[in-house]
């Protein structure tokens, strides 16, 4: 079965509804077993209890989370659980955080994970390979972006991944400043920086008043460009639109096995 169909079956799998959300959820904890290949007896013996146990905990609605958490660790994934506001439900102070939207137009939370507008958080941006090269070589030293958190820390590692047709990791570099303009006075400030002519500036920036730049310092390419195949294999990495905040797993393998300068 393809990665996609896969997925597309384990979105399904976990919908719930705002009226049946008691009565899905011992089920859908079923359809993930089964779709990761294990019995109840297999499962039970990872989580040392009883087949019973496990039954029981599909038969339920209520699931502490503690037994949530174990139950999908011995799958072999993680537990999310996420707050998601809609557009227009959004408070203004979170507005002013700056966060990308997600393709349904709602601002994602994860609440088993550090918040995402917590400072000196390290992230992932999406460059297009014309302007990542330039970025890991040291030579653009500005970023910019329709939106980004203001509350970046300085010293807020960014990993570079280079899009299509490259769609690799291929170096990183530090924040030291973020910066939220009139879109006018970033051209004047930035545009040389930037690396960026006038024409592809203003379409990027368009029909916003404001925009933000990140000025990066510290650039270096990996010893070796990390493909996306094998982003995807280890760490279940999915390219952002713009970025997202890297998660422990990828940071320490980026940080421990790629971090040489190439020469």
């Amino acid at each position: 079965m393809s990665k996609s169909k896969l997925k597309a079956k384990v979105v399904k799998a976990v919908h719930v509804k705002k009226h049946n959300m008691g009565q899905v959820l011992g089920n859908s904890l079923k359809k993930l077993r089964e779709l990761a290949n294990l019995t109840q007896k297999e499962l039970a013996k990872r989580l040392s209890v009883g087949q019973a146990a496990v039954s029981k905990l599909e038969q339920r609605g209520d699931i502490q989370l503690s037994s949530l958490n174990q139950y999908v660790k011995a799958l072999g994934a993680t537990l999310r659980i996420e707050a998601s506001f809609s557009s227009e439900r959004y408070p203004e102070s979170i507005r002013d955080l700056s966060i990308d939207l997600n393709e349904d137009d709602q601002l994602i939370f994860p609440l088993f994970e550090e918040a995402p507008h917590r400072p000196g958080r390290d992230v992932v941006l999406s460059v297009r390979p014309q302007y990542s090269e330039k970025i890991v070589q040291g030579l653009k030293t500005i970023e910019l972006r329709r939106r980004f958190p203001l509350t970046a820390r300085k010293g807020t590692v960014a990993y570079i991944y280079s899009t299509s047709p490259v769609r690799a990791m291929i170096g990183s570099a530090q924040i030291s400043e973020v910066v939220k303009l009139p879109v006018p006075q970033i051209w004047q400030k930035f545009a040389k920086l930037a690396h960026i002519d006038r024409g592809d500036f203003d379409d990027y920036f368009s029909g916003l008043r404001e925009g933000v730049a990140i000025r990066l310092t510290k650039a270096r390419p990996f010893s070796r460009a990390v493909a996306l195949t094998e982003l995807r294999d280890r760490f279940g990495f999915e390219p952002p639109q713009s970025f997202i905040y890297a998660n422990p797993g990828l940071r320490k393998a980026l940080e421990n096995e790629y971090s040489n300068v190439s020469d």
